[in-house]
């Protein structure tokens, strides 16, 4: 990761710039929410693929950011599609793909002919930066070096030891390309959705805002340039700042998981059957669905204390619970299932943590946000990703605020104050 703090200080400039060009031609509100969608895009393209995506320049909405905005909305629109499709899966797979796409291209369904277009927008994004990466990897490392990332994002990486391993056990294009996808929408709404809500949070509460902001000028003083990797992690309040809000609102609510083998799973408070006895586990089959409720989990009372729904950052500066500490909770991060645990855990929550905190970092340096006239009106929806709109029936995602450029704010991609 701290390889990667460069590229992400690079896009982060640009989209401060961006957003200072904003405010001069007038704008006193942003959408945070598409800015903050553009920029882990970006992110993503040239940390994760070493590839630019969108340059953060044009006004003009990027064809592939759009379709992975609207994904997710269009993919729970299909509720009875899912429905057939859940049902009948295993029979399904004895048809071939191309029958599969006949029907899919054939169905008089509004809906289904949106996702396949997202769908197909998707994947072919996607193919165009495998193949221009595996050319550059045939072409040598000279080649390699002079594109975005340098050689060292992560799909250049893969793209060697696969190039490097055994015949049988190198992955085939398509299922690269697959995961490709899945890694681009998961890393571009979730981080997106995790920085709309930080940002909104601290317009609402400006005694945080001016306290993170204060951390971060002090850092800034006592380095040359952009704050390092190693100083940047290890900020306390925004670090606080990261967990709690995290924690109350995680962008999975819930997750799904199935058991492998026969497991007993310990619970955290015993419960009382019905016959008046205390039961501390259970016993789960294999092949059982599990839902995995993580925002209940985050808001667990019992473990986390009464003020388990207030938005605190405090509380991470002073020891957790003894309750929190003794439930032994399986999450890679901060006791807490936000990211889950064990081997099927997030695999980027470093790379989100590092994204989190360099945005906060620069934007707070130049601007101030605060409520805008629609913010009472803002509901933050639950779905795959939770997402904002201006309003319960609303579908355009969205999130004004308004933001004041502060004295000071730097030109052309200096990060001197």
């Amino acid at each position: 990761m701290k390889r990667m703090t460069p590229i992400f200080y690079r896009v982060v400039h640009t989209l401060r710039d961006a957003m200072k060009n904003k405010i001069e031609e007038g704008a006193d509100e942003i959408d945070v929410l598409a800015w903050m969608h553009r920029c882990s895009l970006e992110l993503i393209g040239q940390g994760g693929l070493g590839y630019s995506f969108d340059p953060l320049i044009e006004e003009r909405p990027n064809e592939y950011a759009v379709a992975l905005k609207e994904f997710v909305p269009a993919f729970f629109s299909l509720s009875f599609a899912r429905l057939i499709w859940y049902r009948f899966q295993p029979l399904l797979n004895l048809v071939p793909v191309s029958w599969q796409r006949w029907v899919v291209d054939h169905t008089p369904s509004r809906r289904v002919q949106r996702m396949k277009n997202i769908s197909d927008t998707i994947a072919h994004h996607a193919t165009v930066v495998f193949n221009m990466k595996k050319d550059a990897l045939r072409a040598g490392e000279e080649i390699v070096i002079k594109q975005v990332g340098e050689g060292k994002d992560l799909l250049s990486v893969l793209l060697r030891a696969n190039t490097e391993a055994t015949t049988g056990e190198r992955i085939p294009d398509a299922e690269f390309i697959s995961q490709m996808s899945f890694l681009i929408l998961a890393a571009t709404d979730t981080t997106s959705s995790s920085l709309t809500q930080i940002i909104e949070l601290l317009g609402f509460h400006p005694e945080v805002q001016e306290k993170l902001r204060a951390e971060i000028m002090q850092a800034c003083q006592e380095c040359d340039g952009d704050i390092p990797y190693d100083t940047l992690v290890s900020l306390p309040y925004m670090d606080a700042i990261c967990r709690e809000t995290l924690r109350l609102y995680p962008p999975f609510s819930t997750m799904i998981r199935e058991t492998r083998r026969d497991i007993i799973m310990p619970l955290s408070q015993p419960l009382q059957g019905v016959d008046g006895k205390h039961i501390s586990e259970i016993a789960v089959p294999k092949d059982t669905t599990v839902f995995i409720a993580i925002r209940a989990c985050n808001h667990n009372m019992q473990l986390w204390g009464e003020d388990v729904k207030e938005w605190k950052p405090d509380r991470w500066l002073a020891p957790l619970p003894k309750t929190l500490e003794e439930a032994h909770l399986p999450g890679v991060y901060s006791n807490q299932m936000t990211f889950l645990g064990g081997g099927r855990s997030c695999l980027g929550f470093k790379f989100s943590q590092l994204e989190t905190k360099v945005v906060l970092n620069i934007l707070l340096q130049s601007f101030r946000f605060s409520p805008s006239k629609k913010s009472s009106e803002v509901v933050w929806n639950l779905a795959a990703v939770r997402y904002p709109t201006i309003g319960k029936h609303s579908s355009k995602q969205e999130l004004p605020l308004k933001v004041e450029m502060l004295q000071g704010t730097p030109d052309n991609g200096d990060s001197e104050l």
